[in-house]
């Protein structure tokens, strides 16, 4: 009965920060590289909703040129995901109660304060990058070579405001993002933990399968966020729009409503999939350090 309380007890203690940015890292990284093209795809959509039919962004044969900005992102996304998980477990360690558990409504909470926290450090700089990257692409002869050539041309057109473009409706979606993947993630593996014996973990594919369906959630709540984000981002914003509200507002007055999920379905292939990849690279990453290092002697 003591082996059976203490094996209970170690399964809730959390991981540390350094396990968590590691098996983020390795997830975030993991899951961009698999999942580029769909995003490649989602950005260009929406950047194409704004031009007539002759000046739309041509869509290139599928090969590198589907990659631009994928360097910019991978960092960004190691970034991201390391501050992610680190972040959503330290505020879930505050918030849970004394038995280690969290209720629904206080996850989300967690999940909030993970989004706010990983579009400040890591996000909408990496994002900011990625899209005018992007966007030049549209030109007969890009300008920029890659994020190495392109961060110090932001930094002398635009300044460090240029980095921190959209960070408004970034933050929002990143706090959208993870109030919704976390909540939604927690509830369904809750579930589905109810139906595995005690003390027995969920399989890849149940986590796999669970964190696909989180992203399908998540796509269809932010993505009116995740539009204005991207138009915010844009090379031409600052002629545009006066900030995000006004963006937001012309899109809805200019092009209908419905063009504030424009991109939705690119975007819903790579959430769907990078669910499904972060939260079982995460998972997996965590188990293997604990089997390596189960006295955490070292990570």
């Amino acid at each position: 009965m003591a082996s059976t309380t203490k094996a209970t007890e170690k399964r809730k203690e959390k991981p540390s920060a350094l396990r968590s940015v590691l098996a983020g890292a390795s997830a975030g990284a993991v899951e961009i590289s698999i999942t580029y093209p769909a995003e490649f795809a989602k950005t260009r959509t929406q950047l194409n909703q704004r031009l007539s039919g002759a000046d739309k962004l041509p869509w290139p044969k599928f090969g590198p040129a589907w990659y631009a900005g994928c360097t910019t992102l991978i960092i960004g996304n190691s970034l991201k995901a390391g501050v992610r998980f680190v972040a959503f477990d330290q505020f879930k360690s505050m918030l849970q109660d004394e038995n280690g558990h969290i209720s629904g409504p206080r996850t989300v909470i967690a999940g909030f304060g993970a989004g706010v926290t990983e579009s400040l450090l890591a996000v909408t700089p990496f994002e900011s990058i990625k899209t005018t990257l992007i966007d030049d692409r549209k030109a007969a002869k890009p300008r920029l070579r890659g994020f190495l050539h392109a961060v110090p041309i932001i930094a002398r057109e635009r300044g460090i405001r240029g980095f921190f473009q959209g960070f408004v409706p970034t933050t929002a979606r990143q706090a959208a993002n993870s109030a919704t993947r976390f909540g939604s993630y927690n509830f369904f593996k809750q579930i589905a933990e109810s139906y595995v014996a005690p003390g027995e973990k969920l399989g890849a594919a149940s986590t796999f399968g669970i964190g696909g369906l989180a992203g399908l959630i998540t796509v269809y709540v932010t993505q009116p966020v995740d539009t204005i984000k991207t138009r915010m981002q844009s090379i031409e914003a600052k002629h545009l729009y006066k900030n995000s509200w006004d963006c937001g507002s012309q899109l809805v007055r200019k092009e209908g409503v419905f063009t504030l999920w424009s991109g939705a379905l690119p975007r819903l292939v790579r959430l769907m999939l990078s669910g499904g990849i972060v939260f079982t690279m995460y998972e997996k990453s965590i188990e293997l350090m604990d089997k390596v290092d189960p006295d955490k002697r070292y990570i």
